[in-house]
């Protein structure tokens, strides 16, 4: 059942009648957007402690000085939420801390400027308890405002602020209605909130990772990435101004495929670009169909892929881009230096059918100007299907006539390059074959995977191995 979406008046209203909420509220850039939506329901008294607005940069570096000098970041948040959650236990714990859930809310904002030159964005957190006297639960999230009006992403921010604080203490105990109600009274086409963690002892069972792909399955954003690590990244900080390298797949498990896809094709990567350890980041992208079995998204299996892909050392992207020219297009927006995407020849032969794009006015020509984007291209993995097959790649797979002219100009243009191989007697695996032979007990299919992955494959017992 839906739940039932309460307007950002009456959810404030709701929080000042509860005699136990009592907190401070802190806000920088956007202005006091979110205290003023609990002054105006009324009754803020019962509910705030404090409030501020630090817009004023000396003051702000006074307050929450941190050691990062940006104003709107994670880091500044987290200074503001320490501050303030602090100060209000520290002076009312004695006196009233038995009968209250204290919380400190924080956003740090820039909103759009009268030129409209610039993203809008920000940081919004929480520290809250959910019994008297407990230790604090945080909620932290990233957003991009995507209205080109300043007064309108001040009413998007304050409202998110309320559906951020009413979930905390009327939803937290379902993650799926928490996160479905921060667009309360909101659209997509207004924000899009690309970063969650939820940490603190009422969400120990909680895996930021499953949060952020559950944000990309709600429609709450497109694109959820993790670390090396498994730590949750906003996609900006990772990869702006950055050279990157994608590899698209199920990665159900991972064979020797992937494993030569991502070796020859980071070699590659580092000769043809002005390659830097420090700017140069490396995706293992899946998309949300893929982690979608028979309909419904499987937790454990989505993690043990991550898992196992952490453990290699990469990076994991979840993204809801079917399509590969909406992938290149999502990175244009950070300022991307080289974008390098990986496919298989059986994927490009894919690619340049027609048929895929009828949604689109321009057909396969707006397809192609949107995933050729500026400093784009491909790298070509050739394709074996069988043992017995010649491998395809770039050069001989089969092309539409009235298509060849446009490809050759993608080839000479080194717009679409091959990556050579040493790996050509394994061409022919495939992750389907090796996921079939795990859960059906097939023997050898270890020879087809990594000894990495074979052996946590059965220590772990993972994608119905037995």
């Amino acid at each position: 059942m839906e739940h039932e979406i309460l307007s950002s008046e009456n959810k404030a209203l709701k929080i000042n009648l509860n005699p136990q909420i009592f907190g401070t509220i802190a806000e920088i850039g956007g202005g006091q957007e979110v205290a003023r939506e609990f002054f105006r329901a009324g009754g803020a008294s019962k509910t705030i402690a404090k409030s501020i607005s630090a817009y004023d940069k000396n003051f702000s570096d006074a307050l929450y000085k941190s050691k990062s000098g940006r104003y709107v970041s994670e880091i500044r948040l987290k200074k503001m939420l320490d501050t303030e959650y602090a100060e209000i236990t520290k002076i009312l714990t004695k006196t009233r801390g038995e009968n209250s859930t204290f919380f400190a809310f924080a956003n740090t904002v820039e909103t759009i400027n009268y030129r409209k030159d610039n993203q809008g964005h920000g940081w919004l957190g929480i520290r809250f308890q959910l019994t008297p006297l407990a230790e604090p639960n945080e909620i932290i999230l990233h957003t991009i405002l995507h209205e080109n009006d300043t007064i309108l992403q001040q009413r998007t921010l304050s409202t998110l602020g309320i559906n951020l604080i009413f979930a905390c203490y009327y939803l937290s105990n379902n993650i799926d209605d928490l996160l479905i109600s921060l667009l309360d009274n909101l659209s997509n086409d207004r924000l899009e909130i690309n970063m969650i963690s939820i940490s603190g002892p009422d969400f120990e069972h909680c895996d930021n990772r499953l949060v952020s792909v559950k944000l990309v399955k709600h429609g709450l954003t497109s694109v959820s990435i993790f670390d090396r690590y498994g730590k949750v990244q906003q996609p900006g900080d990772m990869l702006y101004n950055k050279d990157v390298m994608v590899l698209r797949g199920s990665f159900r498990p991972v064979t020797y495929i992937e494993l030569d896809m991502l070796k020859s094709g980071y070699a590659l990567f580092k000769k043809e670009v002005n390659f830097n350890t420090e700017t140069s980041v490396v995706l293992c992208e899946m998309t949300l169909n893929n982690l979608l079995e028979e309909g419904e998204f499987h937790e454990k299996d989505f993690l043990d892929r991550v898992d196992l892909l952490n453990g290699m050392g990469q990076n994991v992207m979840i993204s809801n881009f079917k399509e590969f020219y909406r992938l290149s297009a999502y990175f244009s927006q950070f300022n991307i230096i080289q974008l390098r995407l990986i496919m298989g020849a059986d994927t490009l032969r894919k690619v340049i059918e027609e048929k895929y794009y009828t949604n689109l006015k321009g057909g396969i020509l707006e397809a192609f100007g949107r995933l050729f984007g500026k400093h784009v291209k491909l790298y070509i993995y050739p394709f074996k299907d069988k043992k017995e097959n010649p491998f395809l790649n770039s050069k001989n797979i089969e092309i539409e006539s009235h298509l060849k002219l446009l490809f050759n100009y993608l080839l000479y243009n080194e717009m679409i390059i091959d990556i050579n191989t040493h790996n050509s007697k394994k061409l022919y695996i495939s992750n389907r074959l090796v996921s079939k032979m795990i859960k059906e007990g097939t023997p050898n299919w270890e020879e087809m995977v990594p000894k990495y992955i074979s052996e946590n494959i059965i220590k772990k017992g993972l994608f119905g191995y037995k």
